[in-house]
């Protein structure tokens, strides 16, 4: 698999800018094109018995929106510089649907995940919706960070579907990695976990097999360490 076409969602915090950066370094390696998404649905107007009342709300919520669409745009543009090509595109529709209606045109998805504890930010996409809808490869980008090295990489693996997709969405990563470690829980050496490394060694990837010997429970905090 190769990268032809990357997208990140935007929205107004903090991050995003950092979000972009990370996006465009990686446009910019594998000389993909980059594409920003923004998007917030108006909220439902409330009850209300004078018609002129309503109409002045929902024409306020619709400059609001307007006024923060366009201050993700400048973020986008700050953030991916001039170094790649670039594209916008925005809307008044629900972060996640509408970031999803626009993956088809994307082989990479880049979405933030939020802080602990923030307030939800509307047109921050949700990362689990996003990744059980979009059928695309999701990067999820922790908020202080911008840049993605993936000089070593950790494969969690088990013998499902979805294992299998997000090994294969990953490879342009794997690829260029120095080292990557196929984890799995030590039980896991009957589903594949050397033949999964045998094939991204004919890959090019420099992988070694670590079988963890923890109780069922404890897996995925052993894999973590």
């Amino acid at each position: 698999m190769s990268i032809a076409s990357i997208m990140v969602a935007l929205d107004t915090g903090e991050a995003a800018t950092r979000r972009v950066r990370l996006a465009a370094d990686l446009a910019c390696r594998v000389e993909a094109p980059l594409t920003g998404v923004a998007a917030r649905k108006l909220p439902s107007p409330g009850p209300t018995a004078d018609i002129g009342e309503a109409q002045a709300a929902y024409d306020a919520e619709r400059a609001k929106l307007a006024d923060e669409l366009a201050l993700a745009r400048d973020l986008f543009q700050a953030g991916a510089g001039t170094d790649i090509r670039t594209g916008w595109r925005a809307g008044e529709a629900g972060a996640e649907a509408f970031l999803v209606r626009q993956g088809r045109g994307a082989d990479l998805i880049v979405v933030g995940r939020g802080a602990p504890h923030a307030a939800h930010d509307a047109m921050m996409p949700d990362p689990g919706a996003v990744l059980m809808e979009m059928g695309r490869p999701v990067l999820v980008v922790p908020p202080e960070v911008d840049r993605l090295n993936a000089a070593r990489i950790v494969i969690a693996w088990k013998d499902v579907p979805e294992a299998r997709r997000a090994v294969s969405a990953a490879l342009p990563f794997i690829g260029r990695a120095d080292k990557v470690f196929v984890t799995a829980a030590s039980e896991a050496r009957f589903e594949g976990a050397e033949e999964v490394s045998d094939l991204l060694c004919r890959h090019g990837a420099h992988v070694t097999t670590n079988l963890i010997d923890a109780p069922a429970g404890e897996v995925a905090d052993a894999i973590l360490r």
